[in-house]
């Protein structure tokens, strides 16, 4: 399989506006991320694919690969499927530009679905990982995600899933880890189809694939790294980092 790892970059962020230039023990978020995914050596190449000719120089300064997207994108999955269209590319991985510490553990697990694929039925695959948290169950920042018994992802949404009615229920909760590793028709279906109800309402993407029917395989992963959206995040990199 031909296989490449894509960091969609945005400059603006509401939360932490221009996060991924943040100092990170000496070199910006998004390059630390970008060197994360090129040292697992599970791909035929990475880029860093952006909106801003400042992540863009630092990639290429640093001697990496990035793209400049052409058109303005509402999210990352349409931002990839502009950069890889005319690729001959199979299976493209889209890494997070906020997670600097992005493993090859995890990274190896969404790949290994597609090889064990023979029939190429499944679309997608991504990662969730058990919450106990009840503060972070509620969080409408985390989002959620619920399974079949194969693992499939049946729904994602901000609120608890499932809702605990039931008091004394042993269900686990899963948060939905935002790498995601597509088959590369359906991630061109997902450019092209219009964004519908459930994800217009809960701003998640990758609802869009179960609502046109995709199949999403979840993984589940113990490792928990640290994503970078606030400042505080930001605060427990730096001490992760050391």
């Amino acid at each position: 399989m031909h296989t490449i790892a894509m960091i969609p970059a945005r400059y603006a962020a509401s939360r932490f506006p221009a996060k991924l230039m943040q100092d990170l023990a000496g070199k910006p978020v998004i390059l630390r991320t970008y060197e994360a995914a090129l040292q697992t050596n599970l791909f035929d190449a990475v880029f860093v694919v952006t909106d801003s000719t400042i992540i863009y120089d630092t990639i290429v300064n640093a001697g990496g690969k990035a793209i400049m997207s052409i058109a303005e994108h509402e999210c990352g999955s349409d931002r990839i499927a502009e950069a890889v269209e005319n690729m001959d590319v199979e299976i493209i991985v889209n890494v997070q530009g906020d997670e600097p510490f992005t493993d090859k553990e995890s990274l190896a697990s969404v790949l290994s679905v597609f090889k064990e694929d023979k029939h190429k039925e499944i679309d997608l695959a991504s990662l969730m990982t058990k919450i106990t948290d009840w503060d972070e169950i509620t969080n409408p920042n985390t989002v959620k995600v619920i399974v079949n018994e194969q693992n499939f992802a049946l729904y994602f949404s901000r609120s608890p899933i499932p809702y605990p009615r039931a008091k004394n229920s042993s269900t686990a909760y899963y948060k939905h880890k935002g790498i995601y590793a597509f088959r590369k028709r359906a991630l061109m279906d997902f450019q092209r189809l219009p964004m519908l109800g459930l994800e217009a309402t809960e701003k998640i993407e990758a609802i869009r694939y179960l609502e046109y029917g995709k199949k999403i395989k979840m993984i589940e992963t113990h490792v928990t790294g640290i994503e970078i959206d606030t400042p505080e995040d930001l605060e427990r990199a730096k001490k992760a980092w050391k």
